[in-house]
C-alpha cells in the first residue's frame, strides 16, 4: 500500500514544453522536454528550482496530453517551445511511488480509490515529479515519483 496524503502546497512556477504525445513516445518527449529547458534555462541565467516533473491534462488514452520540465523560482520568458507555466497550489492529494515508471499505474490507482474513498474530487490535471535520477540510480526498483493530484 502506498502512504497517501492531502497536503497544501504553494503555486510553483515553472518552464517546459507542452504537446500531446503518443503513449509510445513519452520517453523522447521527456528526453527533448528536459535537455530544451534546462537549455533556455541556462539561456536565461535560470537553475531549477527542483526536480524534473510530468504534468498530465485529463486522462491519457493513446495519446496524453502532456507538459514536462522544471520548476523555477520565477517566471520565464518563452524560448522557442519552452513555456513559462505552473504547477497548482492549495490542497493537493499526494503519493510516493517507489519502483519503475512501468508500474506507476497501480499508484495511481490507489490514489482514484483515495478520492473515492474519502469523498474528493480530482481536478483537471496531475503532476509526478521525478525524485530519483536514474543516471544516478540505474536500479528502477529504487526510483521515487512523487504524484499530485489537486483535489476539488
Amino acid at each position: 500500500m502506498t502512504d497517501i496524503k492531502i497536503i497544501q502546497s504553494p503555486e510553483q512556477h515553472t518552464a517546459g514544453i507542452r504537446d500531446r504525445v503518443p503513449m509510445a513516445g513519452l520517453s523522447d518527449f521527456f528526453a527533448r522536454a528536459f535537455g530544451e529547458t534546462m537549455q533556455a534555462l541556462g539561456t536565461q541565467g535560470l537553475s531549477p528550482a527542483g526536480p524534473p516533473f510530468g504534468k498530465y491534462y485529463g486522462s491519457p488514452g493513446k495519446s496524453v496530453d502532456v507538459e514536462a520540465g522544471f520548476p523555477v523560482p520565477s517566471a520565464i520568458t518563452q524560448d522557442g517551445d519552452v513555456a513559462p507555466g505552473v504547477l497548482p497550489g492549495g490542497r493537493l492529494v499526494e503519493a510516493i511511488h517507489i519502483g519503475p515508471y512501468d508500474t506507476l499505474a497501480s499508484t495511481y490507482s490507489e490514489v482514484e480509490r483515495y478520492f473515492t474513498e474519502s469523498g474528493l474530487s480530482p481536478g483537471p490535471v496531475m503532476w509526478e515529479s521525478y525524485l530519483t535520477d536514474p543516471g544516478v540510480e540505474p536500479d528502477p526498483a529504487k526510483w521515487h515519483t512523487r504524484i499530485c493530484w489537486p483535489s476539488t
